[in-house]
């Protein structure tokens, strides 16, 4: 489909974002960015040129939003799903990076509506908050999501570890795997069910990822959903990073902290994966 027939819209309100409509398609994918915040029209452009209807969500930091991710409602998510249907598409995908990644998989366990998930550089466990809560205040942590308006149990974070840096970058990769070791009940209970949901899905991650450890993540995923009879498919290799780019993609590297990996590796696993979610689609 050419791009022309592709009209774009600026959300507001409930539900706010970018959407990328295509007139005649019954497939909707939701794109959530990570922590950055952004608003991933690039990505969501290129889903729109394979034919589907495309929504670059802004799910917090906008107007009238948590400015954080902290205690960010699920339903952020769902009401996301709605206006997709609203427009006809009967297949929902979500397409998550890092903590969009974490976002999509929890979407998928509470909304039965969602059929695949692409996961990006995901996690396993529920993390607490990045920034603050509707309050203005960071600290204390608490969780990254409310359901019902009830917290997500999490995996807590010590602030007294010791960095290590990746050319000349804090890595917060043993941050999180510190933290896995020393909080094991916590981490049990923070697991995202995802043998709980019927969605496909696809993860994407990388052996370097420096920021968090995506492929143990990954990998973690796939056990458990294997557990319970669902395949998973995981594209990964080993020297790619945490910023996947997928084709044609050339997102900035973080200036604060580590991604490991590097340019050409980091597009090379983006390109396979994009092999798979073409599938999806």
């Amino acid at each position: 489909m050419g791009e022309q027939a592709v009209t774009k819209e600026i959300l507001s309100g409930g539900v706010a974002g970018t959407l990328l409509r295509c007139p005649d398609t019954t497939t909707g994918v939701v794109v959530l960015s990570g922590s950055s915040g952004r608003v991933d029209v690039p990505r969501a452009r290129l889903f729109a040129r394979e034919g589907v209807s495309a929504l670059a969500l802004q799910w917090f930091g906008g107007e009238g939003q948590v400015p954080g991710i902290c205690e960010i409602p699920l339903e952020t998510f769902f009401a996301a799903t709605d206006c997709l249907v609203a427009l006809g598409c009967r297949r929902i995908v979500y397409v998550g990076t890092s903590k969009g990644a974490e976002a999509s998989l929890l979407a998928a366990v509470h909304d039965p509506r969602i059929d695949a998930v692409v996961a990006i550089s995901p996690t396993s466990v529920v993390w607490g908050n990045i920034g603050p809560g509707r309050d203005g205040i960071s600290w204390p942590e608490r969780s990254s999501w409310t359901l019902k308006g009830v917290p997500l149990p999490f995996v807590p974070t010590e602030p007294d570890w010791n960095a290590s840096y990746v050319d000349g970058l804090m890595s917060y990769r043993g941050l999180f795997e510190h933290c896995l070791a020393n909080f094991k009940r916590e981490a049990d209970r923070a697991a995202i069910p995802v043998e709980a949901t019927v969605a496909e899905m696809v993860l994407v991650a990388g052996g370097d990822d420096a920021l968090w450890p995506s492929l143990d993540f990954a990998q973690s995923i796939v056990r458990r959903r294997k557990d319970a009879g669902k395949a998973t498919r995981l594209v990964s290799t080993p020297d790619a990073g945490h910023r996947i780019l997928l084709p044609g993609e050339t997102t900035p590297r973080s200036g604060s902290h580590a991604h490991g990996g590097n340019d050409h590796a980091d597009a090379r696993l983006g390109r396979d994966a994009w092999e798979s979610i073409r599938e999806l689609l």
